[in-house]
């Protein structure tokens, strides 16, 4: 269905563009509505990635054309906002990396390629791939995530098509029927938009589970800037429920980390806040409940 030409917009090029950017916008919504049949495989994919994770694994991505291009802006933000190292997050890119930023149609059909980059990877058991492909048919990802699978890693396939071979041979077939776009076969636009918010929901879960946020705060951003040390304070501050500049010298004796400096604000020492965390395996909320008593 992604290929299919809808009659709806045989006359696009005639239209204005108020009229045409009317049907473009309404499309993007159904894109996003069409996620809801999906919610509990996502649900069942985000628990079976977390005994992975908890255990080292990585979040690895796999596509080509545009949908490694959203993978990679989901994976590369997961950084800066959780904390999650980078190391821990891997792209199997059809045409390698300048792929990202030219097209490189022909890729998408290397199979061989994507057997060789999951080697080189060594993908193995730990690791988490999800793998993209709004047709659910790209011979590259069908055999990234076909040798992932054959390594002992949990799969993952996402389509915009349903009954296709991506889906079948994952482990979690995810499909989010999106239908036909308005430009046809254009699946940059309704596809696109689809497994963004796909990927959005599934990155964000994860690390939600994985205790990186607190109270809907990303408590393990990275400050490294005005504006986000300003973000750490005022995090600081509300949940030690301090004043800022309080919160300001309890980051500091933190060298700018959120959680500590949150138990330090409220009390503990330097070393007592890190323990604290350590035994509480880095989620906040345990923590505090340690250090209260």
């Amino acid at each position: 269905m992604t290929e299919h030409a809808d009659p709806r917009y045989r006359a696009l090029d005639t239209w204005d563009s108020l009229t045409a950017l009317r049907a473009i916008w309404e499309s993007q919504i159904a894109a996003v509505a069409a996620i809801g049949p999906a919610l509990p495989g996502l649900a069942n994919l985000v628990e079976a990635a977390l005994p992975r994770l908890q255990a080292g694994g990585r979040l690895v991505y796999a596509g080509a054309g545009t949908s490694i291009r959203i993978a990679v802006q989901d994976g590369t933000e997961l950084g800066p906002t959780f904390n999650w190292p980078e190391a821990r997050t891997h792209y199997l890119i059809a045409g390698g990396a300048q792929a990202l930023s030219v097209g490189v149609e022909g890729a998408e059909d290397d199979a061989e390629d994507a057997r060789a980059q999951v080697a080189a990877a060594g993908i193995g058991a730990q690791d988490v791939v999800l793998g993209l492909a709004a047709s659910g048919r790209t011979p590259f990802t069908i055999a990234a995530l076909q040798a992932a699978r054959a390594a002992g890693a949990l799969t993952a396939g996402i389509s915009c098509n349903p009954g296709t071979e991506l889906l079948a041979i994952a482990d979690h077939g995810i499909v989010v029927e999106t239908g036909a776009e308005v430009v046809a076969g254009s699946t940059r636009m309704k596809a696109g938009t689809a497994q963004k918010v796909v990927l959005n929901m599934i990155s964000t879960q994860i690390m939600v589970r994985l205790g990186h946020v607190h109270d809907g705060l990303m408590v393990d951003l990275r400050p490294q800037n005005t504006k986000l040390r300003g973000r750490a304070r005022a995090m600081v501050a509300r949940i030690a429920e301090v004043p800022e500049p309080q919160a300001e010298a309890a980051l500091l004796a933190a060298d700018w980390r959120v959680k500590p400096a949150i138990l330090i604000a409220r009390g503990a020492s330097p070393a007592k806040a890190d323990a604290a965390l350590t035994a509480a395996g880095g989620r906040l909320r345990a923590a505090m409940a340690g250090t209260d008593k």
